[in-house]
């Protein structure tokens, strides 16, 4: 995959959820770009292994742990930076299965409130630093739960919309500044984490999800995705990138293997 290197003004790419999975991910790929990456997620331990481990290998890393819903802390953070040139909005997730006739008020609440104002609030702390930098990106990951509903789903799926409508918005309010919004919507995607935490722990509920799916997208492949997204030349603009398994058609339509 070729890329363009970061230019000086803007090497500083902002990766939030960076402790497991996607955005761990993405922080590895960004750094071996070029970009001089800050890694964000509440669990301090995991971002500080990571950015060791980044920075053995020969990249720039600095870890900071961030509750992207905690909107003074993100205030404050925002204030270590006179410029960035990416931020990554990945902190997200799903919780819970259920019905929305029996879907729980609190599940819904934090998955709103993670996947929609927790990109909302570090959009708005870092916007200015990104449009000083001259040539900055902001990437909000997404989901294709954000284009489709399916059962079970209404309460991860109304985050993920809005997570798009955040971004199809920004594009529109900031045209003209030097600044791209692109979307990443990534469908089936098979990591630690994902499924576990849906299911509240239960491996069982968790591995059902990728039964007889024989290759679902890793992480790296988001990454990867990511990647290549920022990496174009500046006036070039991602709007949306919708990514899939080859065997996942749609939200409904997956094709499993039997045995």
């Amino acid at each position: 995959m070729a890329t363009a290197a970061p230019p000086a003004a803007s090497r500083i790419a902002v990766v939030t959820g960076a402790s497991s999975g996607i955005g761990a991910a993405t922080a590895r790929q960004l750094a071996a770009a070029g970009y001089r990456v800050v890694l964000t997620a509440r669990r301090k331990d995991r971002i500080e292994a990571l950015a060791e481990e980044i920075t053995r290998a020969g990249h720039s890393a600095t870890a900071y742990a961030l509750d992207v819903t905690d909107r003074a802390a993100v205030d404050e953070f925002a204030t270590a930076f006179r410029t960035i040139g990416v931020l990554v909005n990945n902190a997200g997730g799903a919780l819970g299965a259920d019905p929305v006739a029996t879907g729980d008020p609190d599940d819904w609440r934090r998955m709103y409130e993670t996947n929609v104002l927790g990109t909302l609030n570090l959009t708005q702390a870092l916007l200015p630093k990104l449009i000083a930098s001259g040539d900055g990106t902001v990437v909000v990951v997404s989901s294709t739960a954000g284009h489709a509903t399916y059962e079970g789903g209404a309460g991860y799926v109304a985050a993920k919309h809005g997570a798009h409508v955040l971004a199809e918005t920004l594009r529109l309010e900031i045209v003209g500044q030097p600044v791209r919004v692109v979307e990443i919507a990534p469908g089936m995607v098979r990591t630690d984490e994902f499924a576990l935490t849906r299911f509240g722990g239960d491996a069982q509920k968790a591995a059902k999800v990728y039964e007889g799916v024989a290759d679902p997208l890793t992480a790296d492949d988001v990454a990867d995705t990511i990647t290549w997204a920022v990496t174009r030349p500046s006036h070039v603009n991602i709007d949306l990138l919708i990514v899939r398994p080859r065997a996942q058609a749609s939200n409904t339509k997956v094709h499993r293997e039997t045995r």
